[in-house]
């Protein structure tokens, strides 16, 4: 699978395209201007989560592209007012709320061709919060669960350390240990170096 990664926004916040299956995986601050920049097309858009840094262009590459928005349905209230919550943190983000045309939920196989991904719902960070697992070029999408060295914060309206760290442990801790993790934020890791290593982790 190619991969091309961005981070951009106040949170430094991680955005990948998959050309081939013309797909983005989170849509922060500046990934509007980025797939503008390198001529992509986007069918595509799988949300990770709702909170403001990951969703900040999503309606925006929605209204341009019309690609279809995949997300949990359980972060919809965050997707449906992103400005609000982000002027919780003092910061002036006017965009509409945007709908998905793919409602995911827990296991369930999402096709972005020629890729197939099983749906991971690991509450705990937020309450939507899905990874995007595909077996056969062993990678997920992490979003704000998992990160080298770390895990999501959980002192957000709807965190959780206790559901946080057994849906890592019961749902991406099991997946095989070459398995890349490409999280929200940070460096891509695998899972075994995680589960090694991880202090978050480490009982």
């Amino acid at each position: 699978m190619k991969i091309a990664t961005y981070c951009g926004g106040i949170a430094a916040t991680n955005a990948y395209y998959l050309p081939e299956a013309r797909a983005l995986v989170d849509a922060p601050e500046g990934a509007l201007a980025w797939i503008r920049e390198n001529g992509w097309a986007v069918d595509l858009l799988l949300v990770t989560h709702g909170h403001f840094d990951h969703i900040w262009d999503a309606a925006a590459i929605k209204a341009e592209t019309g690609c279809r928005v995949a997300y949990h349905p359980d972060d919809r209230p965050l997707l449906m007012d992103p400005g609000r919550q982000a002027r919780m943190f003092g910061l002036d983000l006017d965009a509409p709320g945007l709908e998905a045309d793919i409602a995911l939920q827990d296991g369930g196989a999402l096709e972005a061709a020629p890729f197939s991904f099983r749906t991971l719902h690991i509450p705990g960070h937020c309450a939507g919060s899905i990874c995007f697992y595909c077996e056969s070029e062993r990678l997920v999408f992490g979003g704000d669960v998992l990160f080298a060295g770390g895990i999501g914060r959980t002192d957000l309206p709807g965190g959780s350390t206790e559901m946080l760290l057994d849906g890592i442990r019961t749902k991406l801790l099991t997946l095989p240990d070459e398995t890349w993790l490409y999280p929200g934020h940070g460096p891509p890791t695998r899972i075994g170096r995680e589960r090694r290593s991880n202090p978050f982790l480490i009982e």
